[in-house]
């Protein structure tokens, strides 16, 4: 954990559940008592209307998993940062793995999306992580270096954007990099980001994610610069993602 910096554990769901499953997980994540992290869940699209009710009267914040870079437009199927804020959104995840690679999304193109989510207020929750043959060829923190300065816009320390690291060879595999590994990646991107935003860059959070789970998060969260944690299948389990978020 970086001193002074208040964890954030944050569920991914993807594109997971049904309707009745959203709002059933969403009341029991709000339901859950934990003290010393703040919990965001991020929902398909549909349901964020649906859980946003159900947390209702809980301090559980509600977030999405992608947005389009213009405020609206003709981008058919695509979601708007103000749709997104009309919904009760606080945060965005941008640049995750899976969208860069599924649906070709460059840097270039997670700067644009964290601009159009700055321009409403929101929080950037931008993704960074190699894959496993940069890892084997020793080139991951120089990519995880120039995807930080490929997808973070200024006015990102500001908003108190959030980045979360993930080993993409990690995710769902139920693999994860060694705890060297982890801390020696957190202390490149904390060096990154105090490069270039200063003092604000050194209590900004950074996450881990990749195969996070009950059995592991206390050693991961324990580590330097591991400001919590961007928690994929096992946030699709109540008990299981706030036993994670009771690690801290």
């Amino acid at each position: 954990m970086t001193p002074g910096v208040r964890p954030l554990i944050a569920g991914n769901w993807k594109m997971h559940g049904s309707l009745s499953e959203a709002r059933a997980l969403a009341g029991a994540v709000a339901e859950g008592k934990v003290q010393g992290a703040e919990l965001l869940v991020c929902p398909p699209f549909p349901y964020l209307l649906p859980v946003q009710g159900a947390l209702a009267g809980s301090t559980v914040a509600l977030g999405a998993q992608d947005c389009h870079a213009a405020a609206k437009g003709a981008h058919t199927g695509d979601i708007s940062a103000p749709m997104l804020k009309d919904c009760g959104a606080g945060f965005v995840i941008l640049g995750h793995s899976e969208r860069r690679a599924d649906h070709g999304e460059d840097d270039a193109a997670v700067r644009a999306k964290a601009e159009a989510v700055l321009a409403e207020g929101l929080v950037p929750v931008v993704c960074v992580g190699e894959s496993e043959a940069q890892r084997l060829s020793g080139e991951a923190e120089a990519v995880v270096a120039g995807q930080l300065a490929g997808s973070l816009p200024e006015g990102f320390a500001q908003a108190h954007g959030v980045v979360a690291y993930e080993p993409v060879w990690a995710i769902g595999t139920g693999r994860t990099p060694t705890e060297d590994d982890i801390a020696a990646m957190h202390a490149r991107i904390r060096a990154e980001l105090a490069a270039r935003f200063g003092a604000a860059g050194g209590t900004l959070r950074i996450l881990y994610g990749g195969s996070v789970k009950p059995g592991n998060a206390k050693a991961i969260l324990a580590l330097p610069h591991v400001d919590g944690a961007l928690v994929g299948g096992a946030s699709l389990v109540a008990a299981d993602f706030l036993a994670i978020a009771s690690a801290v």
